[in-house]
């Protein structure tokens, strides 16, 4: 046994009542260790061996619970939208305020690239993104529309266009996308998710 690096057995410890069981504290430790290394280095250049290490693990235990640095990047991604209250937001400026937003959200953060990149081929971070999206997304359009099914629709049309950009500005690196401005992307984007939070449903009963 390496010193000052405890070991954990394997079989789980019986927990006490009230008590957590010994594998709870362990997650929660590599989850800690994951969530500070992956901010400081980023998901590239972050290793099991070095989260392993700022948890006083052995890297066995990361893998055992997590199966790789994919899985392991895809429990502890946290991404908040910080989505601004839009309520207050005249109805015509939504998708200029909520493009606008995300585009200053992700400038310069690199969580959503590296979960976005992981979610391809990671069910866990395809699961991770649709928790974000569904939670905080859908959260924000359900207080603009009244009809539940219609805010899902919409939230759901809003993100495949804004995480679309996402893929391909920061993930795919699609040089036609690289190379606008945000400005420029503003100005694009905003039109087709303002038509996406408030023009009349495509599919309703009253269309010709």
């Amino acid at each position: 046994m390496t010193a000052g690096v405890p070991q954990e057995q394997g079989t789980e410890s019986a927990a006490g009542p009230g008590r957590p069981r010994r594998s709870d504290a362990t997650r929660a430790a590599i989850l800690r260790a994951a969530q500070a290394r992956f901010a400081a280095d980023g998901y590239d250049r972050a290793t099991i061996r070095a989260i392993a290490a700022d948890a006083r693990i052995d890297p066995s235990m990361v893998m055992r619970y997590y199966g790789s640095k994919e899985g392991l990047f895809a429990a502890a991604a946290e991404f908040d939208l910080c989505l601004p209250d839009l309520s207050g937001v005249p109805a015509e400026r939504l998708g200029e305020a909520l493009v606008g937003h995300f585009l200053s959200r992700w400038e310069g953060d690199d969580t959503l690239p590296a979960l976005l990149r992981t979610a391809s081929t990671n069910p866990g971070a395809a699961e991770r993104v649709r928790e974000i999206f569904t939670g905080q997304l859908a959260g924000a359009v359900a207080r603009l529309v009244d009809d539940p099914t219609q805010a899902l629709r919409r939230a759901g049309l809003v993100a495949s266009q804004l995480l679309g950009v996402a893929l391909t500005r920061y993930v795919l690196r699609l040089p036609p996308v690289v190379d606008m401005s945000p400005a420029d992307l503003h100005a694009w984007l905003a039109p087709t998710v303002q038509r996406y939070l408030r023009a009349q449903d495509a599919t309703s009963p009253g269309r010709s």
